[in-house]
């Protein structure tokens, strides 16, 4: 009778572990099986949404465009920054400058605040291809407001070859400086170096450009002082570096 006891509790124990092994395998596949159903549902979103964001950014209205631009926004922010949303962005961020559409001669994409829009949107999809996009709007647009727009995204992606991003915002700055000096550019230009200034290895091109705007009375007393004390902080810090090796 023990023995036909031991038995039955044996067989008992045995199924009892074959059911939960069972039950924890169809969990498991479940689980595999939700997660493959989300991602192609996310991808298929995704598609989804970079149609229609192309759709909205090839139009020809400004109003469109702007509504690409949130479209564009929201697709980031839920984590969608595939090729078509940078292609979309890389094509607005030119709109009128990079690209342009012309109807008896005469541009009608010259469209600055699409620009601005774009390439502070840039700035959340950091990469090579990002900053050298970035670079090209900074070399053939002309209104502050887009300039300023590049140097704030470039500065907030802070590449590792800084000295490039550098260099590319030291000549667009001398470019206008005689030209059309704006304050809340150069305020974006000195923001920028300071960001950029532990990466570079030589930072002649921006004590250059940083003394020319402490010295220049159009700007606004703010943005000299600015200019002036990060022109100090360089100092400070090139001082203490050079001291160190003459201690060594």
């Amino acid at each position: 009778m023990n023995k036909k006891i031991l038995v039955a509790g044996a067989l008992i124990c045995a199924s009892t572990l074959v059911f939960a092994q069972s039950q924890s395998v169809q969990k498991k596949s479940g689980s595999s099986n939700n997660n493959k159903e989300t991602y192609v549902e996310n991808e298929y979103l995704n598609d989804i949404d970079t149609e229609i964001i192309m759709g909205l950014a090839e139009a020809d209205e400004l109003d469109t465009k702007l509504v690409a631009l949130q479209y564009i926004a929201d697709a980031i922010n839920a984590g969608n920054t595939s090729p078509g949303v940078i292609q979309a962005l890389d094509k607005l961020s030119g709109e009128g400058t990079l690209t342009e559409s012309r109807t008896k001669n005469r541009k009608v994409n010259n469209f600055p605040e699409v620009r601005r829009q774009a390439c502070l949107l840039m700035a959340n999809v950091p990469g090579e291809h990002t900053k050298n996009q970035l670079i090209d709007v900074l070399v053939t647009d002309d209104e502050p407001m887009v300039l300023s727009a590049a140097v704030q995204s470039l500065a907030a992606i802070n590449p590792e070859d800084a000295d490039q991003v550098i260099s590319a915002i030291a000549f667009v700055h001398k470019r206008i400086y005689y030209l059309n000096p704006t304050s809340s550019f150069a305020w974006e230009v000195v923001d920028a170096f300071e960001k950029l200034g532990p990466n570079a290895s030589n930072r002649s091109e921006m004590v250059n450009t940083l003394t020319m705007i402490s010295v220049n009375y159009r700007y606004s007393k703010p943005v000299r002082d600015k200019a002036l004390n990060l022109l100090k902080k360089f100092s400070s810090s090139s001082g203490s570096s050079s001291k160190k090796t003459d201690e060594k």
